[in-house]
């Protein structure tokens, strides 16, 4: 009776929201496809759609923030999965760096994970909004030699990266692919196989770190409809479907299109957004 109850008000929650709903199913589809065709990680597009459209329902931008972060985690992790295999029959998913830098990605994941359930929406809106703009700085000025190493740093060093890459892409609701591939392509890594291997890099962030906020994440008494503990089982269900049917539809149009330009458009679009955030809290 409870459940049948619960359904119901999920049920006439989306119609009395419907244009918002349509604005998060147009979010999944354009999340699947860039995270194939760009490797940047549908994170990106996800966590700022899903923060306007949560303070369209009455809920505070803090809130707002926190609960996208947390949904575009449990997002990421179907798509990952569908983004890893399109890529692994390419050849592109690079294991013997996983291998080496798994345990402090998650190392970086838990912890960022648990800062996020004791912070406020307000900072985390600050960071995302940070790395959006640099995020797409990057997209827009980088030319063909942008490697400024010849190879990986020590091993030391590849630890602090992979432990950064999980630590601040958990606190930011993305799968990594934001990060590590140019971080990546700094040092001369081939850049199909960084997005590839960033495919991959985004399951062992998302995850963990959507359990993690989850479970131990308390749901804030503004929040939508759907919620438990930060995460939002409307949206994740709205978007999943369409990121997993549309991520290899982007690693397809990869190997057709001019990424370089569709890059420099959606750069463009992503600084637009990373700064509005920001404008959001500082004016």
């Amino acid at each position: 009776m409870i459940k049948t109850k619960v359904v119901m008000n999920i049920i006439e929650f989306i119609i009395n929201n419907l244009s918002s709903f349509l604005a998060m199913v147009a979010t999944g589809i354009f999340a699947g496809i860039l995270a194939g065709l760009l490797g940047v990680g549908g994170g990106i597009v996800i966590v700022p759609v899903l923060f306007f459209v949560f303070q369209t329902f009455g809920v505070s931008p803090d809130s707002a923030m926190l609960i996208a972060t947390a949904t575009s985690l449990a997002i990421i992790v179907p798509t990952s999965i569908s983004s890893i295999r399109s890529h692994n029959q390419k050849g592109n998913v690079d294991f013997d760096l996983l291998k080496r830098w798994a345990v402090f990605i998650l190392i970086g994941v838990l912890v960022g994970s648990w800062l996020v359930t004791r912070i406020e929406g307000t900072m985390l809106t600050t960071l995302f909004g940070i790395i959006a703009s640099l995020s797409a700085l990057n997209m827009l000025f980088k030319n063909g030699q942008s490697a400024l190493y010849q190879q990986l740093p020590v091993p030391a060093g590849q630890i602090v990266m992979a432990t950064s890459i999980g630590f601040f892409s958990s606190m930011v609701g993305i799968g990594g692919g934001t990060i590590s591939v140019p971080l990546l392509t700094l040092y001369n890594y081939p850049t199909h196989k960084a997005v590839g291997t960033a495919a991959a890099i985004g399951l062992i962030i998302s995850l963990p770190g959507a359990l993690t906020l989850l479970a131990f994440g308390s749901t804030p008494v503004d929040a939508p409809a759907g919620t438990f503990g930060l995460v939002n089982l409307i949206a994740f269900i709205c978007i999943v479907p369409l990121t997993v049917l549309f991520a290899p539809l982007g690693v397809f149009l990869a190997a057709k299109l001019d990424s370089v330009k569709l890059k420099k458009i959606f750069a463009l679009v992503l600084l637009f957004t990373g700064l509005r955030m920001l404008m959001q809290l500082f004016l």
